[in-house]
């Protein structure tokens, strides 16, 4: 099983340490095209309009003046580095060892600037999103699609993959259907469902963490996903098509 997440838009810069080592990153292959993203989102961040062509606010100016020099920027894991609804719901430092090694063998992180990273990868904070287009890159999922296709292709073999991304992110990367499960969140009340955004994140951060707690095996299956995901919630299994993943649907009180 392999659970992929976005990333936290909001980051926790490392306050010591080495920068990133490249030889160390996982999914080597993807390395001179995170040096051509990298390159060009330091050319964009030093540019006086860097915060309207990155589009965030004037918050986050230091954000955008720490991309300038990311190659020696203190690098920390990933699960250190992202924060947020997401990534609390999950709670990696609360994880017994045997389940953190787990997560930073089943967790991978769908990322604007490093096409995508385990667990475990060491980097630096940074401030990009994979919606942003980027001056001799174009927009980063049109950019990542064939890169990350390529170099997941091993990684992936048959295991299954829980998608917890958003629609942002998941335009990056559109893994084999077949084996794919999409996780989506409603409420319902009366009757009625009702699709919830921002809560999501916190239901599928907390999936994510049932899944590498629970005891027994992993499951290998989109059956076994919906009937481990009825350990906690009111959960549904919509099958896929040949093109289209499945769906767990998990339905929370209104």
């Amino acid at each position: 099983m392999l659970i992929l997440l976005p990333p936290s838009e909001g980051k926790t810069p490392a306050v010591s340490g080495a920068a990133v080592d490249w030889s160390s990153l996982g999914f080597p292959g993807l390395n001179p095209a995170r040096a051509k993203v990298l390159e060009a989102l330091g050319t964009v961040s030093a540019h006086e309009d860097a915060l309207d062509l990155l589009g965030v606010g004037a918050s986050l100016r230091d954000d955008v003046v720490r991309n300038t020099r990311l190659h020696a920027e203190p690098a920390a894991p990933a699960h250190r580095i992202y924060s947020g609804v997401l990534y609390d719901a999950l709670g990696y430092r609360t994880m017994t060892p045997a389940q953190r090694r787990k997560a930073d063998e089943s967790v991978l992180v769908v990322s604007a600037l490093w096409g995508a990273i385990r667990f475990g990868d060491a980097v630096p904070a940074y401030r990009l999103s994979m919606g942003t287009a980027l001056p001799d890159v174009g927009r980063l999922a049109s950019f990542w699609k064939p890169q990350l296709s390529e170099a997941l292709a091993s990684a992936v073999g048959d295991q299954l993959l829980v998608d917890c991304r958003s629609s942002t992110y998941a335009a990056a990367w559109a893994p084999p259907a077949g084996q794919t499960v999409s996780v989506n969140v409603f409420t319902e009340a009366g009757g009625v469902r009702k699709v919830v955004s921002h809560f999501a994140k916190h239901t599928r951060g907390e999936l994510a963490r049932h899944l590498l707690s629970r005891r027994g095996k992993a499951p290998s299956t989109p059956a076994g996903l919906l009937k481990a995901a009825q350990e906690r919630w009111a959960a549904e299994l919509v099958p896929g098509t040949a093109r289209k993943p499945h769906a767990l649907d998990i339905i929370l009180p209104g």
